[in-house]
C-alpha cells in the first residue's frame, strides 16, 4: 500500500486534468454547435451532438464529485479518520483503498447496499 497521502494527491492530479479536458471538451461542443442552425430534430447530428453535450456534461459532473470525494479523504486523513469505515467504524481494507481512495465504506458494507 502506498503513502495515503500521495495516493490522495496523485489520484486528485489525474482528476483535476480530467476536468479540465472535459471542460474544454464541453466548451468546444457548446462553441460548435452554436454556429449550428440549433434544429436538433431536423439535423441528422443533432441528436449526435445534444447526446455528447449531455454525455460529456455527466462525465464532467462524475469528475468533479470525484474531486468534492478527494478533499473530504484528505480531511479524514487530517483528521485521523481516513481509512475507517464510516458505517461500521472498521477498518476499510488495503487493497480498497489503493483502488478507491475516497471510498467511506469497507467492502462489506459496500456489498451491503
Amino acid at each position: 500500500m502506498s503513502d495515503p497521502a500521495d495516493r490522495l494527491a496523485a489520484r486528485r492530479g489525474e482528476t483535476s486534468h480530467l476536468v479540465e479536458a472535459l471542460d474544454q471538451r464541453l466548451a468546444g461542443i457548446i462553441e460548435s454547435s452554436a454556429y449550428s442552425a440549433g434544429d436538433d430534430e431536423h439535423d441528422p447530428e443533432g441528436a449526435t451532438v445534444a447526446f455528447e453535450r449531455a454525455q460529456v456534461a455527466a462525465l464532467l459532473e462524475q469528475s468533479r464529485a470525484e474531486l468534492r470525494a478527494l478533499d473530504a479523504a484528505s480531511e479524514r486523513l487530517a483528521a485521523g479518520t481516513y481509512g475507517t469505515c464510516l458505517r461500521c467504524g472498521g477498518p476499510i481494507g488495503a487493497e480498497r483503498l489503493d483502488a478507491l481512495p475516497a471510498t467511506t465504506t469497507c467492502i462489506r458494507c459496500a456489498d451491503r447496499r
